[in-house]
């Protein structure tokens, strides 16, 4: 376990995130972890009041200094809703999407100002985030934003298959007519540059095609003559192990058996279906590019079980961890 101290937002407090960051700081080795909670702390307790999670002390502090961590006693740096009791459950609101986006901007705060080393946030609802006038298109968006990260990528990380994509929260459409060489060349160092800090001592990085069959030279696409070779021939050039244009149907299968250590997906759901498929509990989401590290639990708020007891918290415990080790 790690001296450095993490940050942990609560996400849309109307979700799982509450639920499943009680169950994860309360069990194993995460119990007493250093790890804050960002979050409304009436909310934790409305959800522990429901008898069906662990019942833990939550410990309200005032700064991260006060913090002190032992097992069974939660930090919660509070961080209150506009109305707590009028608060519903599996709902979109307005003051939930708030409170995610408040939360969000204090944690990034404290890491900025070197208080917390990492950042793990639960999921927050988009839906809940715009209608509170906050309109990104989710947390890597938000992040890069509030510390004026120009170049950033979302990467979803597990044990055995780890994925960084060029485009995320885009229309499809709007994706093909803006995809470009420079952006390619970006993330394939955003790729090596993160699997080197988290302990690759020579990255292998696959690169996915954009059409069936990486194109097949040219018969159902260009883009990969035009775009993807040429970015990938010029980061090999400067030392970079990258392979491709690889056929998407088959690269990650290849990855995840170990050819390769990392895959550059194109747009969004060539990268997501693929980690969600073989890491959907054990999946981590992070933000590469930032000033710091930030992880998250790679699933969504899951309204139609929230509070209920049913959540399963094994992806934001690792997504702590994970930030833990990294910091």
């Amino acid at each position: 376990m790690t001296t450095k101290t993490i940050a942990v937002t609560m996400g849309d407090p109307a979700g799982i995130g509450p639920e499943i960051i009680v169950k994860a700081l309360s069990a194993g080795e995460l119990n007493g972890a250093p790890a804050v909670v960002v979050g409304c702390l009436e909310t934790l307790k409305r959800v522990m009041a429901q008898g069906k999670i662990p019942q833990v002390k939550l410990k309200e502090i005032t700064s991260v200094a006060q913090a002190h961590f032992t097992p069974g006693t939660i930090n919660v740096l509070d961080e209150p809703l506009a109305d707590p009791a009028g608060l519903t459950p599996g709902k979109v609101q307005a003051q939930a999407g708030d409170l995610a986006y408040r939360c969000v901007r204090r944690a990034a705060e404290l890491a900025l100002a070197g208080e917390v080393q990492a950042i793990a946030t639960a999921p927050l609802n988009k839906e809940a985030l715009h209608s509170a006038g906050h309109l990104y298109p989710g947390h890597t968006e938000l992040l890069a934003q509030l510390t004026d990260s120009k170049d950033y990528a979302m990467v979803l990380y597990t044990d055995r298959l780890k994925v960084i994509h060029v485009t995320t929260h885009i229309a499809l459409r709007k994706f093909l007519d803006t995809l470009n060489q420079p952006r390619v060349e970006t993330v394939i160092g955003m790729a090596d540059t993160f699997l080197r800090r988290v302990g690759y001592t020579h990255p292998r990085i696959a690169v996915a095609g954009v059409n069936p069959h990486a194109g097949e030279n040219g018969l159902f696409g260009d883009e990969e003559i035009n775009i993807v070779g040429p970015a990938i021939k010029a980061m090999k050039a400067r030392g970079i192990d990258a392979y491709g244009p690889c056929p998407p149907d088959t690269v990650f299968l290849q990855c995840y058996e170990g050819q390769y250590d990392m895959v550059v997906a194109m747009y969004h759901d060539q990268g997501h279906i693929p980690l969600k498929l073989l890491g959907f509990y054990d999946g981590v989401n992070i933000t590469a590019g930032l000033p710091f590290i930030r992880t998250s639990a790679d699933h969504g708020t899951a309204f139609d079980i929230a509070w209920t007891g049913k959540a399963k918290s094994e992806s934001m415990a690792i997504s702590i961890q994970l930030a833990m080790q990294l910091a």
